[in-house]
C-alpha cells in the first residue's frame, strides 16, 4: 500500500480528494491536514510515502512545509495548487517538491501522479514545465547554444584571426568559415567580429579551453 497524506487548506476539496483516493486499492490515507505547519508535523509523525500539498493556506504555505519536510524525509512531495505563477512554482520545486499539479487535474490524474510518484516518476503539469523549461532557456549564456565547431570559430574570433587563419587552423574551406561565422554572430546577438571577440574575453572562453 502506498500512505498518502493530504495537507489543504479548504476542507471540500482536501475531502473530495481524500474520498475519490479511498476508492483505490493501492492507496491508504493516512493522515490529513488543514495547514502547512500541522501537515509538516503530521508528515514528520506517520512517515507517509507520498504528500499531496496545497501550496497557499493560512498557517504555513506548501513551500514552507515542503522545504520543512524535505529536511528530515524522504517522502516525495506533490504540489496540488490552482496557481502557475513563477512565484510559486519555482520556490516549490526549489524547497524539495516532487510533483507539481493543478487543482483541474481528474481524480484519475492526481491518483496516478501518486502512483508515479511511488516509483519515483515525477509529473509536471504541462503549463509548469513550458516555464520551466523557457527559464532553463534564459538561464543558459548565448555560447552554450552554439555547436562544437560554431564554438572553434568563436574562440579563433577571440584570438583575432582572420577568415583564412580560421580555415587554415580549422583545416575547413573559407566559405564554411564564413556561414560558421555568420551563424556564431547571429547566436550570441553581436553586430561584428568585434563585439564577438570582446564576448570571448569577457566571458573568460579563452581561459576555460586552455
Amino acid at each position: 500500500m502506498i500512505r498518502v497524506v493530504v495537507v489543504d487548506d479548504h476542507e471540500v476539496v482536501r475531502k473530495g480528494v481524500i474520498a475519490y483516493l479511498n476508492t483505490e486499492e493501492e492507496l491508504e490515507i493516512v493522515g490529513e491536514a488543514s495547514d502547512g505547519y500541522t501537515g509538516a508535523a503530521l508528515v514528520k509523525e506517520l512517515k507517509p510515502d507520498v504528500v499531496l500539498m496545497d501550496l497557499i493556506m493560512e498557517n504555513g504555505t506548501g513551500i514552507e512545509a515542503t522545504k520543512e519536510i524535505m529536511e528530515t524525509e524522504t517522502c516525495r512531495i506533490i504540489i496540488l495548487t490552482s496557481f502557475y505563477d513563477d512565484e510559486k512554482v519555482f520556490p516549490a520545486l526549489e524547497a524539495g517538491a516532487f510533483s507539481y499539479m493543478l487543482k483541474t487535474s481528474s481524480a484519475d490524474e492526481i491518483a496516478e501522479a501518486i502512483k508515479k510518484a511511488y516509483r519515483g516518476e515525477n509529473v509536471i503539469e504541462p503549463k509548469v514545465a513550458t516555464k520551466m523549461m523557457t527559464r532553463f532557456r534564459q538561464d543558459k549564456k548565448p555560447h552554450e547554444e552554439l555547436t562544437n565547431r560554431e564554438r572553434e570559430v568563436l574562440l579563433c574570433i577571440g584570438e583575432g584571426m582572420t577568415n583564412q587563419e580560421i580555415s587554415d587552423h580549422l583545416f575547413i574551406g573559407i566559405k564554411t568559415v564564413k556561414t560558421h561565422v555568420s551563424n556564431v554572430l547571429s547566436k550570441l546577438e553581436v553586430q561584428d567580429r568585434t563585439q564577438a571577440a570582446v564576448y570571448v574575453h569577457r566571458n573568460g572562453l579563452l581561459k576555460k579551453e586552455s
